[in-house]
């Protein structure tokens, strides 16, 4: 049983969309040819939160011909109070059903938690009820199924220097989300790709199965002067052994895949 997950991050449609329509014929060609199950949009789909944005980006998800679980980023928050405060997802939920939406089937379970937070911008969080709402959905996966928690803001560092800072108390978060039973922990946020396994995490029920923790680059065009921050997209691919991880980069003319990662599933009839 194999199933596939596209993670595609940080659209910022409205911002240096000067060539990004040869990106996107791009995306929907790898889309038709991967099939995944589910594609997956962890935040920043618009830049400045306008209705116009919102739809554009939308339409593009949607153009995809797959089934879409979409959050929210700090980007597609209003820019100023008070309508930050009053309305902050107004805008973000009039194309899509909610912030921290789900998806369970027979080989797959992803539980999308809003690390969004009105105060903060850049820096995200998440609560207690956040972490408990992931085990319950992560909990009623069938066997064998690939169980995957997303937000938008990161929970590892940048390869490369960043002035933006992580989730706060991540460890403790990355502990709960193990304990959970999550085996693959997905977000965005830093335009720069990175996947790595962590292993101290003991699971009560025995074992230790590792927790892949990956940060996908941005979409949508580059930061002019950013270093290495290559357009591009991630391509999860997890069957009863293994959990496979692709990044792929735009290279002017396609995408292309630039890195790959596999980890065992290990004692996965043992998780939650």
């Amino acid at each position: 049983m194999t199933v596939r997950l596209v993670q595609v991050s940080d659209l910022h449609v409205g911002a240096h969309d000067a060539g990004f329509e040869e990106v996107a014929a791009a995306v929907r060609a790898l889309v038709a040819e991967l099939a995944p199950e589910l594609v997956l949009a962890t935040g920043d789909l618009s830049h400045r939160n306008r209705p116009g944005q919102h739809a554009r980006a939308t339409a593009f998800l949607r153009s995809l011909e797959a089934p879409v679980l979409a959050l929210p980023g700090n980007h597609d928050l209003p820019a100023l109070p008070p309508a930050r405060v009053a309305r902050p997802f107004a805008a973000f939920l009039r194309e899509w059903p909610g912030v921290e939406p789900a998806h369970v089937s027979e080989r797959l379970a992803v539980c999308a938690l809003c690390s969004v937070r009105p105060w903060r911008y850049q820096r995200g969080a998440l609560s207690a009820a956040q972490l408990e709402r992931a085990a319950a959905v992560l909990g009623s996966a069938p066997a064998g199924a690939l169980r995957v928690v997303a937000l938008h803001h990161h929970l590892l560092g940048a390869p490369w220097r960043t002035g933006k800072r992580s989730v706060p108390a991540r460890s403790r978060v990355l502990a709960a989300l193990a304990a959970a039973g999550a085996e693959l922990v997905v977000s965005g946020h830093t335009h720069q790709s990175v996947v790595v396994e962590r292993r101290e995490f003991l699971f009560p029920r025995g074992g230790e199965p590792g927790l892949v923790v990956a940060t996908a680059p941005g979409l949508g065009r580059p930061r002019p002067g950013r270093h290495a921050e290559a357009a591009g997209l991630q391509l999860y691919e997890a069957d009863t052994d293994s959990l496979r991880a692709v990044t792929y980069a735009w290279t002017g003319a396609r995408l292309e895949p630039v890195a790959e990662r596999r980890y065992p599933r290990s004692d996965t009839s043992a998780r939650p």
